[in-house]
């Protein structure tokens, strides 16, 4: 028994790690949800709040939506169909941009 949870733990780990199986027939795959930041562009100027993000994942056509305050790092991990929203001290967005 004492062998049983570290078996399981690792499996259940390991699992954790799996990628994402592909689509199914007649299912869309992650590239179905790509993103648009031409369609966004005209709220270059307008305050970063929930409200706008609302409405600039639905806009985009983008599943998902990244902050990007001020002077702060982010990942360079590639996602077709994320937003990434950057805004300034004023809490105005300043760029829209897909990845």
């Amino acid at each position: 028994m004492r062998h049983a949870i570290p078996t399981l733990l690792t499996a259940t780990l390991l699992g954790a790690c799996a990628s994402t199986p592909p689509a199914g027939p007649g299912e869309p795959g992650p590239e179905a949800a790509s993103c648009n930041a031409d369609a966004v562009q005209s709220h270059i100027g307008h305050t970063a709040s929930a409200e706008a993000a609302e409405v600039l994942l639905a806009e985009s056509g983008a599943r998902q939506l990244r902050w990007a305050p001020p002077r702060s790092a982010l990942t360079m991990d590639y996602r077709p169909d994320r937003l990434t929203v950057s805004y300034d001290d004023d809490m105005r967005i300043t760029q829209l941009s897909c990845g």
